[in-house]
């Protein structure tokens, strides 16, 4: 049903693996652990990257996500999901990367207060459903801050050296506003829905950015990581099916 890569080929620990799906150990999910902020990266304007130590880490599939605890020191604790943009190899760190959201609590604290040092509490990793262990061919399309799970897949199939094939299409405003754009290579088209650099065409993700990639798909098709706002998320699912891809092989990750 899926077509394995070669002697790379990355084995999920036997934790997570259960055949057929992926499952997520509730043990290693449900305990709090201390993350220390150790840097911050500047991705664009409006989105930068937060690298944590957490040496009790479990590990996780690219894909998964976890919760993130800040705590006042009146006590007042706020959390958030976040999903896991390191790959599964970076043994004892983690990074997740924050939009700066216009009154939001959690990342307003991170993209004006935060300094390496600073601690926060995590719990995880979450969800296997968007999991994707390098097993099988995957077709990522992700929009703005949606892009962040698919570059944990991106990073942990160019860490392990998978053979299996994978695609990345990526919609952002504007090259300013593309989110790990120096990280990108051949496995990436971009797609610039307001302002394109000179040559490149502006418009929204279409037939014609996905139908290729379908009438192409590899042996065994695609598994399909749709990541983004709802609105991106259902115009993404369409072209898909339109394009013929199984509508039961298609993952959706969404939010707003």
């Amino acid at each position: 049903m899926t077509e394995t890569a070669t002697t790379s080929a990355f084995k999920p620990p036997t934790r997570f693996a259960v055949p057929g799906r992926i499952a997520v150990s509730n043990r290693a999910a449900a305990l709090w652990q201390t993350a220390t902020l150790t840097e911050i990266r500047r991705e664009t304007p409006a989105v930068a990257t937060f690298r944590f130590a957490v040496p009790g880490w479990a590990g996780h599939l690219p894909g998964q996500h976890l919760m993130l605890r800040l705590t006042a020191g009146d006590g007042y604790t706020a959390q958030r999901h976040y999903s896991l943009a390191s790959p599964p190899d970076d043994a004892g760190n983690i990074e997740l990367t924050l939009d700066h959201v216009e009154g939001g609590e959690v990342s307003g604290w991170f993209h004006t207060e935060a300094r390496p040092g600073d601690e926060v509490q995590v719990r995880g990793p979450l969800s296997g459903f968007f999991a994707w262990p390098g097993d099988r061919p995957a077709l990522l399309i992700g929009a703005g801050s949606g892009v962040v799970p698919l570059m944990s897949m991106i990073r942990h199939h160019r860490a392990r050296g998978l053979d299996v094939a994978l695609r990345l299409l990526v919609s952002a405003r504007g090259p300013e506003e593309l989110i790990y754009a120096a990280e990108y290579g051949a496995e990436t088209t971009a797609v610039f829905t307001r302002r394109a650099p000179a040559g490149v065409p502006v418009g929204r993700l279409s037939a014609t950015h996905v139908a290729p990639l379908l009438t192409e798909r590899p042996l065994g098709g695609w598994e399909a990581y749709v990541c983004g706002s709802n609105a991106f998320a259902e115009h993404a699912s369409r072209l898909l099916v339109e394009a013929g891809q199984p509508v039961d092989r298609i993952r959706i990750e969404r939010f707003g």
